[in-house]
């Protein structure tokens, strides 16, 4: 089997789609792992600039001090950090950025003996080194619309993106959407899967969820595409319930409302995930509708259904393959009401994924990749 050159999101912490499958893929792979060579220009902050840093100085974002996740890096996968120039936009910061890179990354290839191995990007702005590594060939791997994710130079994503998919030999889609931004000829729909085993078998419940009520739960990025007066809205009509929210904080405020039974408990590492969503009550989607979540295919989704507890959610396109399982509302009443009715709520039935697996997702690509 060929090796890979993968240039992906930061390895470890939540593992990305990227991360699931290039982690199952078969063992008689070597693979490069490149931590993130970023999507967008820094702001003028205080996180962008330590971000600006790390990525100057060849390190990659950490989001827990977690050392399950590092030890569990497979033997096959060797994680490296360049130094480079986050989404370079003008010809002389690409060039100055690729010159960079090339020279971090030829000496590594040459130590553990790369042979014509395979490009595979999950990010655009790969695009410049397609050609540049002896690669046999190139993988476009899509998981997200670039261009709808908030605080990105879309222009400049847009022209690497182009650019990639003319190099790319196929390109992977996580949906439907997605798929549609590509040539029909060299693109595949990949959905993304769930890691059954975790989010189905019994874990221990967390020390850290509240006690005393029914509790209503998400985890994820509190990010833009989330309906926060939905939320602040049930949470205050709803005081005899618990509202806990797991994950990063990605605005410069804290969009959600200082309420009793509103619990922010910050991020969790992966794997610590079904200690909270087997034992809360009921898994929430809430979900704006816009650009980026008619494009995404949430990881969370499969495994909301693995843990087995009901799920409400506002519509978005991923979620109508398994609408016969979930308690769809189209505004805050319904929410509210859904919540006031939890006894009757549809559930969910975790066999259904069972076959979902990135396991088998990864049969799919390890065969796909040998017919490069």
């Amino acid at each position: 089997m060929r090796d890979l050159i993968v240039f992906g999101e930061d390895f470890g912490g939540l593992p990305s789609s990227t991360q699931h499958l290039i982690t199952n893929l078969s063992k008689e792979r070597k693979i490069l792992w490149v931590n993130s060579i970023g999507l967008r220009k820094p702001r003028l902050s205080a996180n962008d600039a330590k971000r600006v840093f790390e990525k100057v100085m060849g390190r990659g974002k950490q989001d827990f001090a977690d050392n399950q996740t590092r030890n569990d890096i497979p033997d096959n996968i060797k994680v490296v950090n360049l130094r480079t120039i986050p989404a370079p936009k003008h010809d002389w910061e690409r060039d100055l950025a690729k010159k960079a890179m090339l020279k971090q990354l030829q000496p590594i290839l040459e130590k553990y003996r790369f042979n014509k191995p395979i490009l595979w990007s999950s990010l655009p702005t790969a695009a410049d080194l397609c050609g540049t590594l002896d690669e046999s060939a190139v993988v476009y791997y899509c998981g997200d619309d670039f261009n709808a994710l908030a605080g990105v130079d879309h222009d400049t994503i847009s022209q690497h993106e182009t650019n990639m998919a003319d190099h790319a030999d196929i390109i992977l889609a996580a949906s439907q959407n997605i798929s549609s931004k590509f040539p029909d000829s060299k693109t595949h729909i990949l959905r993304h899967g769930v890691d059954f085993q975790r989010f189905s078998q019994p874990a221990e419940r967390a020390l850290d969820l509240p006690e005393g009520k029914p509790i209503a739960g998400f985890y994820g990025s509190l990010s833009e595409w989330l309906d926060y007066d939905m939320i602040n809205a049930a949470a205050k009509a709803l005081p005899g319930w618990n509202f806990v929210f797991i994950g990063k904080n990605e605005l410069r405020y804290q969009p959600l409302a200082d309420l009793p039974n509103i619990h922010v408990l910050g991020p969790k590492p992966h794997h610590e995930l079904p200690k909270y969503s087997q034992h809360w009550d009921v898994s929430l989607l809430p979900f704006k509708d816009n650009e980026q979540i008619r494009a995404c295919s949430p990881l969370k989704l499969l495994e909301y259904i693995a843990a087995g507890k009901p799920v409400i959610n506002t519509p978005f396109p991923a979620a109508k393959a398994y609408e016969n399982q979930l308690n769809q509302v189209a505004d805050t009443e319904e929410f509210i009401a859904a919540l006031s009715q939890y006894p009757r709520l549809v559930q969910t039935q975790p066999r259904t994924v069972e076959s979902e697996s990135w396991a088998t997702r990864a049969l799919f690509v390890d065969w796909l990749l040998e017919l490069l």
